[in-house]
């Protein structure tokens, strides 16, 4: 597979709602849009960082600059036999994690397609739908959660997550298991705690979850292992990991039992399976993570998650409840907690050229004659 080309969009797509977090609020989508073209095919792939780095240290802007001027370069012109080819050609770059997998995913797509395969399938999927749940974020009261947690659950989601943060958290888990003592409810911190917040994990326990997510610093696992060995709801580290070697280190020192999984954040999809198979060694769980991803960046998600051991609900839950319009043609939409897998070949799905145009702040084309 030769890559001949590239471009480079940046869009911004308005959410439905407010969607708040300990980070703060949101209510609009930055990300790049990806093409790679190679052999009369297109491999499309979807950024998953924001301006700030909030969540992880990447930006856009260092996303954007790294693959125009360095990245997209390094691989124009050359002929890859398969993604892992391709990704040695630039796991020499330190970090960036998320900027590399963009790449990586559109190569995969690109690949699958000359195939003729679905990307599940070349991966080693093993299912053709899989289980989700909803994120909610911080809601302006107890009353406005309890609304969308019935909602959710009444739409046949099979897990709710609940944005947390100190003074937003106990009193709302327990208040949430009363009125649905049966609802599958999980927590997520976003690292907003620290050890000197104990005392709150260990009121958590009551609250029946099954498991709270990255509660401590963004960057630790020590501190993680001190507070699982305290407190007896499983913790799911998802910042934390970063690599396949930040999970089997993570899971040996016992700093949690539960991993979310982002793509992204792990450098792509190579890498998801290697940290799939480090929690598959050790027995635990993993589920597929979610950052407001768009249709390209929500199929990518959606295949990855069909691996053997993401047995609990994952955050793909239908586009609908994000975007007004999404920028692919095809609905990713879930039915009873099922989203259903894309079966064409690559992604299986298509985007919305016209839409991602008006949607267009930027654009570049990366060719060799553009150099």
């Amino acid at each position: 597979m030769k890559i001949e080309a590239a471009e480079l969009r940046l869009i911004s797509l308005p959410l439905k709602f407010r969607f708040e977090t300990s980070f703060g609020v949101q209510t609009m989508r930055h990300l790049i849009v990806l093409t790679l073209y190679g052999d009369g095919l297109e491999g499309y792939a979807e950024t998953v960082m924001e301006y700030t780095p909030h969540y992880r240290e990447e930006t856009i802007p260092g996303a954007w600059a790294l693959l125009e001027e360095l990245l997209i370069p390094k691989v124009l012109g050359q002929d890859f036999a398969n993604p892992e080819q391709f990704w040695a050609e630039i796991a020499g770059f330190r970090g960036n994690k998320m900027t590399k997998a963009a790449l990586e995913m559109a190569f995969w797509d690109l690949w699958c397609k000359s195939l003729g395969q679905p990307i599940w399938k070349v991966l080693g999927g093993v299912r053709t739908e899989i289980p989700v749940g909803i994120s909610l974020g911080i809601e302006p009261s107890l009353e406005a959660t309890l609304e969308k947690v019935g909602k959710g659950l009444a739409d046949g989601y099979k897990r709710i997550k609940l944005k947390i943060k100190p003074g937003w958290d106990v009193k709302l888990a327990l208040a949430v298991r009363e009125a649905y003592p049966e609802a599958n409810l999980t927590v997520d911190a976003n690292s907003a705690y620290s050890l000197n917040h104990i005392s709150t994990f260990k009121a958590l326990d009551a609250a029946g979850l099954d498991y709270i997510e990255q509660p401590l610093a963004f960057d630790d696992i020590l501190d993680h292992a001190k507070l699982q060995a305290a407190i007896s709801t499983s913790i799911c580290l998802d910042e934390s990991i970063t690599s396949p070697e930040d999970t089997r280190k993570a899971l040996e020192i016992g700093a949690g039992r539960v991993i979310n999984l982002k793509p992204g954040r792990v450098g792509g999809i190579l890498a998801s399976r290697k940290v799939h198979d480090i929690t598959q060694s050790y027995g635990l769980p993993v589920w597929m993570g979610g950052m407001l991803e768009a249709g390209i960046g929500r199929a990518a998600n959606i295949h990855v998650a069909t691996l053997p051991m993401f047995i609990k609900p994952g955050d793909t839950s239908s586009a609908s409840r994000y975007w007004q319009e999404d920028i692919i043609e095809e609905a990713l939409e879930a039915k009873n907690g099922l989203m259903p897998v894309p079966q064409g070949p690559g992604l299986g799905v298509t985007p919305k050229r016209d839409f991602i145009q008006k949607l267009t702040e930027k654009s570049a084309y990366i060719s060799k004659s553009s150099q």
